[in-house]
Parts: C-alpha cells; structure tokens; sequence
C-alpha cells in the first residue's frame, strides 16, 4: 500500500466529494494521507481529518500566504504543538522566490518554525520553490534535529544529495511526469531507494495529461509506476521503499489503516 505524503485533503476543492476522493485513492492502493497545514484558519479543519486512523496531520503558515499570516500566529502554532501531540511535523512552511516582495518575511517566518520544530523535535514539511541552494545553506545552519520532508522537489541530483545529506528526503510527485522535466528525472533515477517518499500535492500539482484537472491523491499510483519506469525497480519496490520512508520520517505507526499488512 502506498503513502500520499503531502495532500491538502482540507482545502475547499474537496467539500462536495471528499469520501468519494478518499475512496477512489484506497481503490487505487494508496492507504493513508499524510496533510499539511498552511494557515492559522485553516487548522481547525486539519486537525478534524487527523481524527481519521488513515490521516496523520501537520501544522504551518505556508509562505504563498504570506498576507494571511500575523505574528501571533507563531505562538498560537507552538501552542496547538502541545496541545495536539498527534501533529507529526511543522509545515507546511518554507520558501517561495517568486515573490519576491515577501523575500524577507518569508526567511523570517521559516527560521521562526524551524526553531518550533527544534523545540518539539518534530521534522518539516517545507514547500520550495527557485530557492533548493538557499534553503540547503539555511538549513546546514540551523541544523533541524528531526530532518524532514522537502516537499514538491524539482531540482537536480546534486541538490537532492545535499538535501539527504542534511537528514532530508524530497517529495516527488506530479512535476517528474512531464516531458520537459528531464533534470528531475535524472535525480528521481539517482535517489537512494530511503531518500524519497511519494505525493500529489492535491488539489495541486497535476500530473502530465491532467493539466488543468483538480488533482486527487488516487494519482499517487501514477507517479509511483513513473518513478518505478524512472529507477528501473519493480513499482512495488518503490511503493514499499516510499511507505517505510514516510513512516521513518514522521513516525512509526502514524497510519494506522492500509499501509502495514
């Protein structure tokens, strides 16, 4: 059985039909969802899916929603940290160059995690875009104790590398499916079998051929086979790599239904 890694499970496109979204992934092998959470107003909702045996949750303030974060909001995270120990890791935080605007609020929000995350030795789920040199750099000085997940990778195998080197594994997900992604291929090929784990990113991220479709997490089978075609293994060798790897990351044990038999 197979691991969403990172779906946004709570996010409005999914209000009409969110069972039937969940029951098309479990037809599909995919037996637990691992969902991120991206603003103060939106972590109600998450941690009501994290009441589920097959959703394990997280907490952050997502650097695209920059406008929508206050500074209080730092404090009301570490808060809900404690107060919900079922929270598996800080994100989705991290950074996004192209706003460019925000540049600096962002570095500051993220620093401001990462020391949440060092204070409850919980990894992150960081969201980065046009900025994996940066953020490795970042990291290598702030030195993150739980590592983490390096969500939506696009990069090449040398930042992947530095990425795992520093106790991270990336996210691969509907980006490696299309043709011109032949930089992200070459890193998907490269990767330890325990360096990555697989996501859709639903409702985002959509894979070659479903461009402007709402994406659901029952795609995660998809970008398992191409991974599979991309490393030359068995699609169940990466399914089974991918799965061991996210319960490693975030915890043994966090889904409880679908993903050990």
């Amino acid at each position: 059985m197979l691991i969403d890694a990172h779906c946004h499970l709570d996010f409005p496109d999914f209000d009409s039909d969110r069972e039937a979204v969940i029951a098309r992934a479990k037809a599909a092998g995919i037996g637990g969802f691992v969902v991120p959470g991206t603003t103060r107003a939106r972590w109600p909702d998450v941690l009501a899916l994290g009441r589920r045996d097959d959703v394990a949750v997280c907490l952050g303030l997502h650097p695209y929603f920059m406008d929508e974060h206050a500074e209080e909001d730092l404090e009301a995270l570490d808060a809900e940290l404690v107060a919900n120990p079922q929270v598996i890791a800080v994100g989705e935080c991290g950074i996004d160059a192209r706003f460019s605007d925000t540049w600096e609020a962002q570095w500051r929000l993220f620093d401001a995690q990462v020391r949440l995350a060092k204070r409850h030795t919980l990894p992150l789920v960081i969201h980065c875009v046009r900025a994996n040199d940066q953020l490795a750099k970042r990291l290598r000085q702030l030195a993150p104790p739980a590592g983490g997940l390096i969500h939506g990778f696009a990069g090449s195998p040398e930042q992947a590398k530095a990425f795992i080197e520093l106790g991270f594994v990336v996210g691969l997900g509907g980006a490696l499916t299309h043709l011109r992604a032949k930089r992200l291929q070459r890193a998907v090929a490269a990767l330890p079998d325990d360096g990555y784990v697989l996501e859709t990113d639903s409702p985002d991220m959509p894979l070659a051929g479903h461009q402007g479709e709402r994406n659901e997490p029952a795609r995660v089978a998809e970008v398992c086979r191409q991974v599979a075609a991309l490393r030359g293994q068995p699609e169940e060798d990466v399914a089974a790599a991918s799965t061991a790897t996210a319960q490693r990351l975030f915890g043994v044990g966090i889904i409880a239904s679908g993903v050990s038999e």
